[in-house]
């Protein structure tokens, strides 16, 4: 279940009119800092994005389907927290230990700076030149500039 303070910085966004993608951003920066803190682990930084992403799919942030290079098993799985939005079923309580069991005992490492870092690098590097180019652009256009009065 998603924190209250999560729901509230994504429901603003889409008030503001962001993209899916960046209401999303709430939920995965929500995962980081859990797995920061030690709460449970995950395996990759690509895990602890992924868990967050399903936690927005789940709240009812209506985020593109995965890219046509994604798993069945991936697809599959966002269509369901998909399906799942707005409805409040809760899994068993051993199907639940087990998840949390299982996510405990992977490692704390995978959200550090580092391995947040060396993800981010690669999912840029399998964009096209032209791609980064227009974000980078983009980022330097939105910059906000420091006022010195």
């Amino acid at each position: 279940m998603p924190e209250k303070k999560t729901i509230d910085e994504a429901r603003k966004a889409r008030r503001q009119g962001k993209s899916p993608t960046t209401q999303a951003g709430a939920f995965v920066h929500e995962e980081i800092e859990h797995v920061r803190e030690g709460k449970h682990g995950a395996r990759s930084a690509k895990q602890a994005i992924a868990i967050g992403l399903s936690k927005a799919r789940r709240a009812g942030v209506k985020l593109p389907p995965p890219p046509k290079s994604a798993s069945a098993r991936t697809k599959e799985s966002a269509k369901r927290d998909s399906a799942r939005a707005g409805k409040t079923t809760r899994p068993s309580a051993s199907r639940s230990r087990a998840a949390k069991k299982a996510l405990a005992d992977e490692p704390k490492a995978s959200a550090s700076k580092t391995a947040l870092s060396r993800q981010a690098t690669a999912a840029a590097k399998r964009r096209p030149a032209k791609a980064r180019k227009a974000a980078a652009k983009k980022a330097a256009r939105t910059r906000a500039r420091r006022q010195d009065s």
